[in-house]
């Protein structure tokens, strides 16, 4: 067989929506592993409406708007960057690809857009502040009091930007994905900002158990209430962000205890499996906190059209997560890099065709349907 010229041969198809890096990360990953980033709690109902929910909010476009160029820049906790947009905080991403959290703080750094680094990172706090990207912090509530303590303190010295504290996870949801590959971390991915000792139930892997389930459910405290949060914005000097919010009674109480942003999140669907589509809740959110606080959305956004959607109905910026991952286990670093880019290019388009200077006039749109 003749070999055809080098300009001849086939190139790969580069990635071209979130979708595509979806497909090639399944391919690379190993079964367990999709399914502990893909999965979600229980049957999965709430899941997949957090799909169905975004397909169902239209927004309607403004024409003859006179303007050659869109700002997609947006101002989020008093900071300014790129895109309304940051990296929802991810646990173990060493184990989707060994550059893990550093590759995609970095990934986030030259997207301008902040990175949220979770108390469950694979890569200690250090480490990422190190990438030179806008990090915040995401906080779970730790059993050890000294320990959220030291923690807090690591991530202040650490430069962090904002302290988000999730509280939709008292426990960790059940997840039936997990349960049946008795899913289990590594010997080398590790809790890396938790003393090593406490990744002992991580890794022991036991028939029908979760061994993060129950590592998680050890190490968290599951009695957070409103008055540790208050504890929190008292002595913490940074922006505080509460993230898991779908009740507007509860955005209320953010608002009173002083948070700077709540996040609108049912945690992608891995949580309590019936909860509603947090983009159905995003209005009513917003509505509640008024002027109070910023207000994000994150769980299921895929595209540029999503960011236009959540903007329209009143979010200041999403969280993007799951494609993300997908995107740093397809080509590490780079493809992080890539995702993000691709991701800026959908933003700046929506906002185009819709008729918005930037993502503020987004605001201004009406929509058909709120998921």
């Amino acid at each position: 067989m003749v070999e055809p010229a080098l300009a001849d041969r086939p190139t790969a198809t580069p990635e071209v929506t979130f979708a595509d890096y979806g497909e090639r990360a399944r391919a690379v990953l190993a079964p367990d592993v999709w399914d502990y980033v893909s999965g979600g709690g229980g049957a999965e109902v709430t899941l997949a409406a957090n799909r169905v929910a975004l397909d169902r909010v239209a927004v309607l476009p403004r024409v003859l708007r006179g303007r050659d160029t869109v700002d997609t820049g947006a101002r989020l906790l008093g900071q300014s960057y790129a895109l309304p947009v940051g990296v929802a905080p991810m646990a173990y991403q060493r184990l989707v690809h060994p550059d893990g959290e550093a590759g995609l703080a970095a990934a986030a750094r030259a997207a301008g857009v902040p990175y949220v680094a979770s108390t469950l990172s694979s890569t200690p706090i250090e480490q990422i502040t190190a990438t030179g990207a806008p990090v915040w912090f995401q906080l779970y509530w730790l059993r050890d009091r000294t320990l959220v303590r030291d923690l807090l303190d690591r991530v202040v010295a650490a430069g962090c930007r904002a302290l988000v504290v999730t509280v939709d996870v008292p426990v960790l949801g059940r997840r039936p994905r997990d349960l049946r590959n008795a899913f289990r971390l590594p010997a080398d991915v590790v809790a890396a900002n938790l003393p090593y000792g406490r990744d002992t139930l991580a890794h022991a892997g036991v028939p029908g158990v979760s061994a993060i389930a129950a590592h998680t459910d050890a190490s968290f405290d599951s009695a957070l209430r409103w008055a540790d949060l208050a504890w929190l914005r008292e002595h913490v000097d940074l922006p505080l962000v509460v993230k898991g919010v779908l009740d507007p009674r509860d955005a209320i109480e953010a608002v009173r205890i002083g948070a700077d942003a709540v996040v609108v999140s049912n945690h992608g669907g891995r949580q309590l499996d019936g909860a509603p589509a947090s983009v159905t809740m995003l209005p009513e959110v917003v509505d509640a906190v008024g002027d109070g606080c910023q207000v994000l959305l994150d769980s299921g956004i895929r595209g540029g059209s999503d960011v236009l959607r959540a903007l329209a109905l009143g979010a200041a910026g999403v969280l993007v997560g799951r494609p993300l991952l997908w995107a740093l286990a397809v080509g590490g670093r780079q493809g992080a890099q890539d995702a993000l880019a691709l991701l800026a290019a959908e933003v700046r388009d929506a906002l185009t065709l819709a008729g918005c200077a930037d993502p503020t006039a987004a605001a201004g749109l009406r929509t058909l349907g709120t998921g």
